[in-house]
């Protein structure tokens, strides 16, 4: 990969984390993007062209550029300065891997820019050690389904494409800390509920695989590790649920941390639950969303070459 161009994108896909049963190791990536253009300078300046995005710095102490810097440090390499116009689609806070999004952009921006050739799997180890696990981080660099695990010492992830359903985003006007979410959440399981839980998490996998979604959706429901430690803290999820399963979806989870919620839905159903679920919550943000199947993109164009079609 050359740095020579003058120009270059990075587009990086939004994802959910868990499904339900698949605490910390099944993710999957959606179709809402943060969007990078950059060009190289003399200076660090970061743009944001998103109204969310102005609140955070426009210098080398962006988290984009530091995580960049970190990941380049790390093969003995630094980073030549760039100019850096940043759009997203992704909402912060809000369980949808904003966090994870700034972080696969900053290792495809280190890939880039100090021309590191990192594989699929050394981006996905680099962004699962910052974000601490595989879920949403390896979502976003891989796309589909991935499946993970997760220490100190190595990360290995499994990735698949996912067709045939739609994905309702029920996202609410409110933000939900990941960390506020994490600290609900008990210190210790029993013994019998940890096998419950490992249980419905394996048949999900199995059923999303070989295309049974009803019974992926009924395993969403029967998750022992998080969602019933933080109900208290996403009290539309019931109500989601009833009207989502009434109107012909498979399953509804929480979307990692919360608060939004997510429904799979087959194709078919997803108007009809979309707008039922709006009319429900008018004054929340439900989004019919396709599954990822691609994740981060990096392109380096020369100057005479066109910019990818998903740049307006």
């Amino acid at each position: 990969m050359s740095v020579e161009s003058e120009m270059f994108y990075i587009r990086v896909p939004a994802s959910t984390a868990n499904l339900g049963p698949g605490f910390d190791s099944i993710g999957m990536a959606l179709g809402l993007y943060l969007d990078i253009q950059g060009r190289y300078s003399d200076k660090w300046e970061v743009i944001p062209l998103s109204e969310e995005l102005s609140s955070f710095p426009s210098d080398d102490s962006n988290y984009i550029v530091m995580v960049a810097k970190e990941v380049a440090e790390y093969y003995g390499k630094r980073l030549r300065p760039c100019r850096l116009e940043i759009s997203s689609e992704i909402p912060l806070a809000r369980g949808l891997g904003s966090s994870a999004s700034a972080i696969v952009a900053g290792i495809e921006l280190a890939n880039i820019a100090a021309d590191l050739n990192l594989s699929t799997q050394e981006k996905s180890r680099h962004a699962s050690i910052f974000e601490g696990h595989p879920d949403n981080a390896a979502a976003s660099v891989m796309g589909g389904l991935v499946v993970g695990w997760h220490s100190d010492e190595v990360t290995d992830v499994l990735s698949f494409p996912i067709e045939g359903i739609k994905v309702i985003a029920v996202i609410p006007d409110y933000e939900l800390r990941t960390e506020d979410s994490r600290n609900a959440l008990p210190e210790k399981l029993a013994f019998k509920d940890a096998i419950h839980g490992s249980a419905a998490a394996n048949v999900f996998l199995g059923a999303v695989l070989s295309g049974n979604w009803p019974l992926a959706g009924e395993m969403m429901k029967r998750d022992r590790f998080h969602q019933t430690y933080r109900a208290h803290l996403v009290p539309h999820l019931p109500r989601v649920e009833e009207l989502a399963k009434a109107n012909g979806a498979f399953g509804t989870a929480l979307s990692g941390a919360g608060p939004t919620v997510l429904c799979l839905v087959p194709e078919s159903a997803a108007c009809s639950v979309q707008e039922t679920l709006q009319n429900e919550f008018p004054d929340f943000d439900v989004k019919v969303l396709d599954v990822d199947n691609e994740g981060s993109k990096p392109v380096i164009l020369s100057d005479e070459q066109m910019k990818p079609t998903w740049i307006g």
